[in-house]
């Protein structure tokens, strides 16, 4: 018998979910699930949808069209049910300026349906959850921006929701408090499912177990950072080799260009000293490394060197949101 494997658990489950204006198609449609502890990035390029379907998930706008279940309960059916669900921080946080942090939360947590005898425990303990207990009886618009976050934070989890949504909770923070907002999300991983929206792409993969790409509304991939890589993985090459004084550069271009699987060879700027020194740039369909090193070796060329591309995450991220295609159109024209 093989080892037992729990079941994976959706909190949400998204079918064909869909956002028209008029004819204007804004979002959708759109299917994928989330399960649950899961903490998931929904990145796109300014204009992709990220806010709208942040939106549709929270059910602060209703969709024009498709299914969306929390814990099993469907929007369509209980609407109410599903909101109690769900925890909401927008990009601008619905806070109360006169109040203080602890009045905020009890005011919060009372809206929210927590029973008027769990409001005292469960707001210390949103308190202690976001770093707020030494600021629990100052103003709120008193506070930093990085503070003012967390309240929001705080007022979006007092009711124990089973999603969290956070749209674009970095914004505006300095480098101090981003590191701060991001050890705040990472504490709450498992204790919340959680769906971050953001455009900024370096932070967002260091929080994320799983990235959702929108371009134009739709969804265009998903999956693990490292998972994205290989969706987009190319085969370059970097190849130098020394001539020698009967070797022609021309002759170790052919040679290289007729392997099965290259379709472009180029030259580069070699990095190794002396004028006998050739790089190439070499792309194929597949991971020649192998091939190529069998086939010089073959020839006789003296290869020092032999390195595959790797293409970074953001450029990865820029392909798939459209921004790459746009650029080389531009370009081109």
């Amino acid at each position: 018998m093989g080892e037992y494997a729990p079941a994976r658990i959706p909190v949400i489950e998204i079918v064909e979910l869909s956002k028209y204006y008029g004819e204007a198609r804004a979002v959708g449609p759109l299917s994928f699930t989330i399960e649950k502890g899961e903490i998931v990035g929904l990145l796109g390029l300014n204009g992709a949808g990220k806010t709208t379907t942040l939106r549709m998930l929270a059910s602060d706008l209703l969709p024009t069209s498709g299914r969306m279940v929390v814990d099993g309960v469907d929007l369509a059916a209980e609407p109410g049910l599903v909101r109690a669900r769900i925890g909401y921080l927008p990009d601008r946080p619905p806070l109360y300026g006169e109040m203080t942090v602890r009045e905020f939360l009890e005011f919060a947590a009372r809206l929210r349906d927590v029973a008027a005898s769990d409001v005292p425990a469960r707001v210390s303990e949103v308190l202690g959850l976001t770093s707020l207990v030494e600021r629990a009886d100052d103003r709120i618009d008193t506070l930093s921006h990085g503070f003012k976050q967390r309240v929001g934070i705080a007022q979006a989890i007092v009711h124990k929701p089973s999603l969290l949504l956070l749209d674009e909770p970095i914004s505006g923070l300095d480098p101090v408090q981003i590191v701060e907002m991001r050890e705040l999300i990472r504490s709450l991983r498992g204790v919340q499912t959680i769906v971050i929206s953001s455009h900024i792409l370096s932070e967002i993969s260091e929080t994320c177990d799983r990235l959702l790409v929108l371009r134009d509304g739709s969804l265009v991939a998903q999956g693990s950072e490292s998972e994205l890589r290989e969706h987009m993985v190319t085969h370059d090459l970097a190849v130098v080799v020394r001539l020698a004084a009967d070797e022609t550069e021309a002759e170790l271009v052919e040679l290289v260009r007729g392997l099965d699987g290259v379709t472009r060879v180029a030259r580069g700027a070699a990095d190794e000293p002396g004028a006998d020194a050739v790089k190439l740039a070499v792309s194929a369909t597949a991971d020649v490394r192998a091939e190529v090193c069998r086939a010089l070796c073959a020839k006789g060329y003296a290869v020092v060197g032999l390195e595959r591309g790797a293409r970074e995450l953001e450029s990865v991220f820029l392909e798939l949101a459209g921004r790459g295609k746009r650029e080389r159109e531009e370009a081109a024209s």
